[in-house]
């Protein structure tokens, strides 16, 4: 039997203090949850998303086909995260557009959208959210925090913001922040948005339009840098998309790889909401613990007491390897107990999604190892 999944939200009145120096209230965060919380609630693992995820971590929705969650392969009865051992929390971050509170919901302030208004987000303040979510479950301590790319930044995060309540942290496919290319891809991606007339300065929704031309270039770009080389010349080559000649025209679609391209923008286009992909992206070029203590990540990791596994993969070249290694070191540098796996697989960035088995054995390990620990 599948695992059914059951979203759920809760409302907090209080008011969020932001990083930015701004705050929000009476706001909603969805979730799910899978497996049972044990009597002395020490099985708690937090699963944190990246851009374009959710709080639907795994499982399937009663009568809807192809509803998986998007980390399924590796969440649920008998996988590697264990649903039948682990109380496995999904949440929706702050400003997302799969439930919680963002930029398409009401200002309680002027009854209208937020848009362009809805407060700018980080990392820590998602965290700071997800800490007040957990107190709402009762839930003080978790038995692990777990993320791969964005989702792995909050993890980290997690151990230095509340270093207390982590006991152990998966960082996968991740960094300790993002290089000057990174940055530059997501500003080509915000600037295809903002520049689409439909955009109307992130108010278009009261114009009755989405600016999805922004929307498909961005995806386009991002979807871009989740591949590798070797997968894009594996799966499309230079194959033409009809017939062996080319027909000469700088406006058709002429390549399989342009076809791919087009269909995963006119996709995301359909479901993602523009200004939520602003502020992701710009909470994504926020991020950075070092900076803090004047560059030093071992400084700034020093605070952290979980057992850490870090995941990287060879040919994931926007979260290279040897930006995980720099937070091995950076914890090594602090006497921190620290496994690491480098997988040798073809697939890029996107390598964290997927069911490799050597990935998936020792993320298996790491939680059997924790479960050991855990009470029935």
């Amino acid at each position: 039997m599948p695992l059914i999944a059951h979203p759920q939200s809760m409302a907090f009145e209080a008011p969020l203090a932001l990083t930015s120096g701004a705050s929000i209230a009476g706001y909603t965060l969805a979730y799910e949850t899978y497996g049972q919380l044990n009597a002395d609630r020490s099985n708690a693992v937090l699963v944190c998303h990246a851009l374009n995820a959710s709080h639907h971590v795994a499982g399937v929705y009663e009568g809807q086909s192809k509803s998986e969650g998007w980390w399924d392969n590796m969440i649920g009865p008998g996988k590697p995260v264990d649903t039948d051992r682990f109380f496995v929390i999904g949440v929706n971050n702050l400003g997302s557009c799969f439930g919680s509170t963002g930029p398409m919901h009401a200002n309680p302030a002027t009854g209208r959208p937020y848009g362009a208004d809805f407060p700018v987000v980080t990392v820590e303040d998602w965290v700071n959210a997800q800490a007040r979510l957990l107190d709402a479950l009762g839930i003080e301590s978790l038995a692990a925090v777990m993320g791969g790319s964005l989702g792995g930044m909050q993890a980290l995060s997690w151990t230095l913001q509340y270093p207390q309540r982590v006991r152990h942290a998966v960082v996968v496919a991740s960094a300790p922040n993002l290089n000057a290319e990174n940055i530059a891809f997501n500003e080509v991606a915000r600037r295809a948005i903002v520049t689409d007339p439909d955009f109307h300065g992130g108010h278009f929704y009261g114009h009755g339009v989405v600016p999805k031309r922004g929307l498909r270039i961005a995806r386009m770009i991002g979807h871009i840098t989740y591949l590798s080389d070797d997968v894009m010349n594996e799966k499309f080559g230079r194959q033409l998309r009809e017939g062996i000649s080319p027909k000469y025209s700088t406006q058709d679609v002429e390549f399989q790889i342009e076809s791919y391209l087009r269909y995963q923008g006119d996709k995301f286009s359909e479901y993602f909401d523009a200004n939520t992909y602003l502020l992701i992206t710009r909470a994504l070029d926020y991020f950075d613990p070092a900076g803090r203590h004047g560059g030093s990540l071992a400084q700034a990791l020093a605070q952290a007491q979980a057992k850490f596994l870090l995941v990287s993969f060879s040919t994931d070249w926007r979260f290279s390897p040897a930006r995980s290694r720099e937070i091995v070191k950076a914890l090594l540098d602090n006497r921190r107990d620290v496994s690491y796996a480098e997988i040798d697989a073809p697939h890029g960035h996107d390598a964290f999604l997927l069911e490799d088995p050597r990935y998936h054995a020792v993320v298996r390990s790491f939680f059997e190892r924790i479960g050991s620990g855990v009470a029935a």
